[in-house]
């Protein structure tokens, strides 16, 4: 993928040609910021790593290796068997931490800009990142629409069954996640209560329950009209029922175990539309739930902590300053 970066990729996964015309012809060109790095980062090569499972997850005999797509970049992780947590400690840990959950269309792991970047701004805050490598839902899982919660539920548990020994209060655990990610991060949110799997060992007996969301240009829904057909087609599969894309339409089940959320949507986002926020935030209301949103009016998608000098950089500043509001 040397010749085109993620962003390029997911706008032209998103079937947004109206008569054709680009849809650039409808949206003023956002500011473009430098081109990525695609190799790896050092951070995330050093960072200490958590297995998610003692042996093999659930399902394992069902994983299905997948060919690497052609020019793939080290960046954006595939075949992931054996998934972990990626471990950032602060200098000076002020006990909360994040599960920071990268996205990637469920087609792969994007681990530069939504994990390790995020560490870079968020650590000198205080916080303690658990950036997670999930199982993605096509590479032939029994079960599909479940293996990515089972990760998200299982990392949860993790860090709050061994909290005393990174030094951070297990209670105020909360989740961040971005893009596909961030409809992992909602779904974890909204159906934490959800038994996807049975449990393994004394692990599975703690809550993964996020103290709060936060939600970075999210898919939320399943609904053809709003949703990022990649994410949905690789989630669900090709021929998903009414009650599949309902059940994995987080907006749906916005209740009152909820936990408060923050969103951060371009209105510009050529891949995932900004409707996903919106209804997601009606949904929040309506459940009389905290939600704070913040719309920009470019970034694009998958700007990851922000581009230089514009309102997008800002949102991991609001994010901290929310987030220790709530504590």
């Amino acid at each position: 993928m040397n010749s085109f970066d993620r962003r390029t990729f997911l706008a032209l996964s998103s079937a947004l040609v109206l008569d054709g015309a680009s849809a650039q012809d409808h949206v003023p060109k956002p500011l473009r910021p430098p081109r990525p790095d695609m190799r790896l980062p050092t951070s995330w090569t050093k960072a200490a790593k958590i297995p998610l499972w003692p042996t093999e997850p659930p399902n394992a005999a069902s994983f299905r290796q997948q060919p690497d797509p052609p020019d793939a970049a080290p960046i954006f992780l595939h075949n992931v068997l054996k998934p972990d947590l990626h471990v950032f400690r602060p200098s000076h840990p002020d006990g909360r931490a994040l599960l920071v959950i990268p996205g990637g269309a469920y087609r792969f792991v994007s681990v530069a800009n939504e994990g390790a970047a995020v560490a870079a701004r968020l650590c000198p805050k205080g916080i303690t990142i658990f950036a997670l490598t999930y199982r993605l839902p096509g590479e032939g899982w029994v079960n599909r629409a479940d293996v990515p919660l089972q990760d998200a539920q299982r990392a949860m548990r993790l860090i709050r069954f061994h909290a005393k020994s990174y030094g951070i209060a297990p209670d105020t655990v909360s989740v961040l996640g971005f893009s596909a990610g961030g409809h992992l991060a909602a779904t974890l949110a909204t159906q934490h209560a959800e038994q996807t799997y049975t449990a393994v060992d004394d692990v599975d007996h703690v809550s993964p329950r996020p103290f709060a969301a936060g939600l970075i240009y999210p898919v939320v829904t399943m609904v053809s009209r709003w949703t990022h057909e990649m994410s949905r087609t690789l989630l669900l599969g090709p021929n998903a029922t009414e009650a599949e894309v309902q059940r994995r339409s987080a907006e749906l089940h916005v209740d009152s175990a909820t936990p408060p959320a923050f969103a951060v949507h371009a209105m510009d986002d050529p891949a995932v539309p900004v409707e996903n926020t919106l209804n997601f935030v009606a949904a929040m209301r309506a459940a009389k739930r905290p939600i704070e949103a913040h719309l920009l009016q470019e970034g694009g998608h998958a700007f990851g902590v922000g581009w230089p000098n514009t309102p997008s950089a800002l949102w991991p500043d609001l994010f901290n300053l929310w987030l220790n509001r709530l504590i």
